[in-house]
């Protein structure tokens, strides 16, 4: 038997500050006009079948041909307020600093418009800084957007305590363990598997446990 794990470096006080930081965020009480935000994304090849599946009957299971089609890949952008109920799924032809700036840009006008402060978790991916919104907006506007922000890094090999990555993982095995060959289609199988119902998340650290039922939207 073996078990796959993050193990992080030994007497490592970036992880250390980092992880704690994050862990403070997620005990912090409840406050709609400070609302917290796991952001992730994940990449997804497109894939198409070469032969037509023969489909499921009494007794047999659905038989789909090893051989495939590749369709190229996209990214896959997910928004979870744990504590609030928010979710946000979206999906983008690439994986850039514009494409990481134009969901920002929604989290912060179109999810939480009238919040104070939108305290955001997520990881150090290269795409995910500040300047990204200045590649992608005018100055005024990036740093009206910046301004909302208050930003918590998870850990380099850390990224388990963002709660979006958790969601991103459970989407994976529910919904994206399969072939899907467009966008449009993504999209749609997406929206369908949102409306299923909500993913309860227990966390337990410290001695501290807390259960997180974020509704999907």
């Amino acid at each position: 038997m073996n078990d796959y794990w993050c193990i992080p470096s030994k007497e490592d006080a970036d992880f250390v500050v980092c992880m704690e930081d994050v862990l403070d965020v997620y005990e912090l009480p409840y406050d709609p006009a400070r609302p917290v935000v796991c952001m992730d994304e994940k990449p997804y090849q497109l894939l198409g079948d070469v032969r037509e599946p023969l489909p499921m009957r009494s007794g047999d299971d659905r038989k789909t041909d090893p051989e495939y089609k590749w369709k190229g890949t996209c990214s896959i952008f997910a928004f979870v307020e744990p504590f609030g109920g928010k979710h946000h799924v979206s999906v983008h032809e690439h994986r850039t600093a514009i494409d990481w700036a134009q969901e920002i840009q929604y989290l912060s006008d179109v999810m939480f418009p009238d919040a104070e402060k939108i305290i955001l978790v997520m990881d150090n991916l290269n795409t995910h800084k500040a300047a990204s919104l200045y590649k992608t907006f005018p100055p005024d506007e990036a740093r009206r957007i910046i301004k909302r922000l208050e930003i918590y890094y998870t850990p380099k090999h850390g990224s388990w305590l963002n709660m979006a990555e958790i969601e991103l993982n459970v989407m994976a095995r529910q919904c994206l363990s399969r072939r899907i060959d467009t966008i449009t289609k993504l999209k749609s199988e997406l929206f369908a598997w949102g409306k299923q119902g909500a993913i309860v998340m227990k966390l337990k650290y410290g001695g501290i446990s807390k259960q997180v039922i974020p509704e999907k939207s």
